[in-house]
């Protein structure tokens, strides 16, 4: 059975109150059920994570291969523009990642235009909502899948 690992990370904690006008009112306990929901329906196994700390996320993607991970999904919020660190996890780590963002990171400020995680996963998925996280994990699902092929 495939397992994926989900990544969310700082302040995602916050959904649902935090600029909801960017970010809407899905709560990442909404998203978390939709994920598990659709995991089940598609038999793998899934691990949910959130945090805060960089170095916690970085030991967490550290530790995959171990857990025989088949795919990382994540969201690294505001990493994604600043952690070198959680860039260089993803690729040592050989488990392939799938960016998610619930807003177009494209169409905001310009410092969100650059991805340090874009390049080392193989896709990104932006600007969906609650659905970037439907759309990402369909595609991890695939590409663990092909991994264990």
């Amino acid at each position: 059975m495939p397992k994926i690992l989900v990544i969310h990370g700082p302040n995602l904690n916050l959904l649902g109150t935090r600029e909801v006008d960017i970010y809407g009112k899905v709560t990442i306990v909404e998203i978390n059920k939709c994920l598990r929901d659709m995991a089940k329906k598609k038999m793998v196994e899934i691990e949910i994570m959130q945090s805060n700390h960089e170095g916690e996320i970085v030991d967490v993607i550290g530790k995959v291969k171990s857990k025989k991970v088949g795919a990382i999904l994540i969201n690294p919020a505001a990493y994604t523009h600043t952690s070198v660190a959680i860039r260089d996890a993803i690729a040592a780590c050989g488990i392939p990642a799938v960016e998610v963002h619930l807003s177009n990171i494209y169409s905001r400020e310009e410092f969100r235009h650059t991805s340090l995680i874009a390049p080392v996963s193989k896709g990104q998925v932006t600007g969906f909502g609650k659905t970037s996280y439907i759309l990402g994990l369909e595609a991890a699902i695939e590409l663990s899948k092909k991994k264990d092929a």
